[in-house]
């Protein structure tokens, strides 16, 4: 695989390395954060060969899957970004909900690999005390063991830094302000019996090793506190005036508020969690592990990573996130295995042996982007082996210990030393994922036919759908409002007939309908063109405006889905005509034949339609 050109493609079409402000990767994903989202050519970006998807939101995640590292390092070989601005280009444009999605990843993904790599060290030793390997009273399974619980003992200066970094704050100050909570002395005085006062308010009685939450907040307090006296300090005393300040103001208001409140909230959110799980049970767990994909594809189980590490660091274990992560896991893997196993073709057995190792060891992005998502039936193998073995994890009350990616490799962070059926559960759970969701895919996989432009498989596919094939086809206009020719319209990619030949037309109504008969074979994922391929194999592509890319779905309403069958005069789209003209964007929607070396366009005309009036004939081109 050439990395060099995937990075190089890559970079031209998210506009650039100038357009980069912030740029990090998973164990899947490239993660851009960028100063103009609009510069994105997402279409292009799919097509890179070694994509296997592109999700944008909060940042630009393009999957890559297993050779994400390789990738990143060729990017950052041939780019040079400059970040210096991220914080308020990066963010101009985002949603309030895109902002706090941006923030919450970028302070607790970076916790992820020490918690894991400490807790998956505790669960081996806990694995090795089981089997009577090693004493649990032996000077190494002390330190070990201490060494495993460093991590989350000192998780409040892992979130300082991180938070510190995305708030742009000078993060050793952050670390320095945020260890004052877990000295010793802080913390015998805090206990000190009968209390203590600060300014004659009593201070609380909290341990802070473990609590994400308040070192969140002081982090918070903190930024704002070093940007105000950064501006007002004279620069010769600015190197110790301003850290000097913020622990002055920062320190005593987390001792008496912000620790608290933090405090609070972290209990807050564990009750609430509990709360629910206390309602609906072991079925929560299954319908959560069955939602997994779902979630997983569009990056919103991020949004669970604050309630697992804080449930975590506070009780040692978590019991809703990390089961249903492992149905899903396994799940991904054995539907994978079914595939490879039934699938003829040689491409898409190399694509589901790679992704189905991948999840086996928790990293599930490979099978989702490169089978789940583009195959119904293996999303819902998935979905059924993930809520089967969810419901079975959840009635046996299977917990974690580890904050980890489940997978083979990391299953020893469902060992217990108290409770050893828990490990067993949690293997059994394990197989259920695996066994169910495999013959489900056994089942129900069919291998796709991709579609063709040749005579003789339209011809077998029609007669499988008992349909008759047509060589020519007449296609019904898809909107009212006034026809003009394509080379009128104010593009010089239609203008040009660069995609094709057609015809183009301005509507009066915001009603997009099916030319004629056929199936759904491509919707934009920004709402504004859909392409169909009719009965006869005429491919057509409809594009609602121009340059409307740049609205991003904005006042597009999709009525079909990808792969649907539609009749002649089905709602295919609805968009508001005057919202989009309100935007500064033209409405002429260009109506051509893309494979124009099948079909030509015959009989087109200019003036006042109707929809379901007669548009052109598509003529099957001779031989």
């Amino acid at each position: 695989m050439d990395y060099r050109k995937i990075a190089t493609e890559i970079l031209e079409c998210i506009g650039g390395e100038d357009n980069v402000s912030h740029f990090e990767h998973c164990s899947t994903r490239l993660r851009f954060t960028l100063k103009d989202s609009n510069k994105v050519k997402i279409d292009e970006l799919k097509q890179v060969k070694g994509v296997l998807g592109v999700v944008m939101g909060a940042q630009c995640q393009v999957i890559i899957g297993n050779n994400v590292v390789e990738v990143y390092d060729e990017i950052l070989k041939i780019a040079s970004f400059d970040i210096k601005n991220s914080s308020e280009e990066a963010k101009k444009d985002q949603k309030l909900g895109s902002k706090i999605m941006d923030f919450v990843i970028g302070v607790f993904q970076p916790l992820v690999p020490a918690i894991a790599g400490a807790g998956v060290l505790k669960s081996v030793i806990s694995l090795l005390v089981l089997f009577g390997i090693l004493n649990n009273t032996s000077v190494a399974y002390t330190v070990f063991n201490n060494i495993g619980d460093a991590a989350l003992y000192f998780i409040p200066l892992l979130v300082a830094n991180s938070a510190a970094k995305k708030l742009k704050c000078n993060q050793m100050v952050a670390i320095a302000a945020v260890g004052t909570l877990l000295l010793p002395n802080i913390t015998t005085l805090l206990a000190t019996e009968g209390g203590v006062k600060l300014f004659g308010l009593t201070l609380k009685n909290i341990a802070y090793a473990y609590q994400i939450f308040p070192a969140l907040l002081t982090v918070f307090l903190l930024a704002f506190v070093e940007k105000f006296f950064n501006k007002i300090t004279p620069k010769p005393i600015r190197i110790f005036f301003v850290p000097m300040m913020c622990y002055i103001i920062v320190l005593p208001c987390t001792l008496l508020f912000l620790g608290p409140l933090g405090y609070n909230i972290g209990t807050l959110l564990t009750t609430i969690i509990l709360t629910i799980y206390a309602k609906v049970g072991f079925i929560g767990i299954g319908l959560f592990a069955m939602l997994l994909p779902l979630c997983v594809a569009t990056g919103m189980h991020k949004a669970f990573l604050p309630y697992a590490i804080s449930t975590y660091s506070e009780t040692g274990k978590e019991f809703i996130y990390m089961p249903a992560s492992l149905a899903h896991n396994i799940a991904e893997s054995g539907a994978c295995f079914a595939v490879a196993i039934k699938s003829k073709d040689t491409e898409t057995r190399s694509t589901a042996v790679s992704a189905g190792i991948s999840a086996l060891f928790g990293i599930t992005e490979p099978a989702l982007y490169g089978l789940t998502l583009q195959n119904k039936k293996v999303l819902g193998s998935v979905m059924i082996g993930a809520g089967i073995s969810g419901l079975f994890l959840g009635l046996f009350s299977v917990e974690a210990f580890v904050v980890v990616g489940p997978g083979l490799a990391s299953m020893s962070m469902f060992v217990n030393p108290d409770n050893s059926m828990n490990f067993m559960y949690a293997v059994i759970g394990f197989v259920i994922a695996f066994v169910v969701s495999f013959i489900a895919s056994i089942i129900l996989y069919k291998e796709e036919t991709t579609t063709s432009n040749t005579n003789e498989e339209q011809t077998n596919i029609a007669q499988e759908n008992n349909e008759v094939v047509e060589e020519d086809v007449t296609l019904e206009s898809p909107l009212t409002g006034e026809m003009i020719n394509i080379e009128d319209v104010n593009d010089g990619v239609f203008a040009g007939k660069i995609l094709g030949d057609g015809i183009a037309i301005i509507p009066s109504e915001g009603v997009l309908k099916s030319p004629g008969n056929g199936k759904v074979s491509m919707i934009a994922d920004t709402k504004h063109s859909i392409g169909l391929t009719l009965d006869n194999g005429t491919e057509v592509l409809m594009h609602v405006g121009l340059d409307t890319v740049k609205l991003d779905g904005k006042y597009y309403d999709v009525k079909v889905s990808n792969g649907q069958t539609v009749k002649t005069g089905d709602k295919l789209i609805e968009f508001n005509i005057n919202k989009i003209k309100s935007e500064g964007y033209e409405l002429t929607t260009p109506v051509i034949v893309i494979n124009g070396d099948k079909y030509s366009i015959a009989n087109s005309k200019t003036g006042p339609v109707k929809a379901g009036e007669i548009l052109f004939d598509a003529i099957k081109m001779e031989a």
